[in-house]
């Protein structure tokens, strides 16, 4: 074998195709683009961007400002004197210490959402003695409870607590698994 017998297999290569040579050529006079027009001239290009001369959308729309924070969690915030005052028009009864907690606090109607973490802060004045769980406190409102007499502690879930999975196995979501 000589290299001047090597050719590529049959099929596999295609003759380039010569525009604008003619209409014997199969791709004469318009060269295959089409009739005038900014395509058809040598340079012609249309911007991405370009929306064939309306306002374009980065101009329509204005400006975002700032940005969402997907690490923020949202909690349900009391204040220690809105719970006083609540103590005050009986609508938070109990032995002293009372105790307040989520459940305690939504029952009575003080929190708008159940299922947020609960947070105490320490706006206000408080004189009746509680034992307040929550999921977290402000150093004020800590002061402000132990200085009433009161004790706080805070919601923990244990280290050795898998999280809950975000979904199904798919053998159960399918209507369950076969035996």
């Amino acid at each position: 074998m000589k290299l001047h017998d090597l050719k590529p297999a049959p099929g596999s290569t295609r003759d380039r195709i010569r525009s604008g040579r003619g209409i014997a050529a199969g791709r004469g006079k318009t060269a295959g683009k089409g009739t005038k027009g900014q395509t058809s001239r040598s340079g012609g290009r249309i911007a991405a961007w370009f929306e064939g001369g309306q306002t374009p959308i980065h101009i329509r729309i204005p400006k975002l400002r700032g940005f969402d924070n997907i690490s923020r969690v949202e909690v349900a915030v009391v204040n220690v004197g809105r719970i006083q005052s609540w103590i005050d028009a009986g609508r938070l009864k109990g032995d002293a210490p009372i105790t307040v907690n989520a459940d305690v606090l939504a029952a009575a109607g003080l929190l708008k959402t159940r299922g947020k973490p609960l947070k105490v802060l320490g706006s206000g004045e408080l004189k009746a003695k509680l034992f307040v769980l929550a999921d977290s406190f402000t150093d004020s409102a800590i002061a402000k409870i132990t200085k009433a007499g009161g004790t706080t502690q805070v919601y923990e879930v244990p280290a050795a607590e898998a999280p809950a999975p975000k979904r199904a196995p798919k053998a159960a979501a399918k209507g369950g698994a076969k035996e």
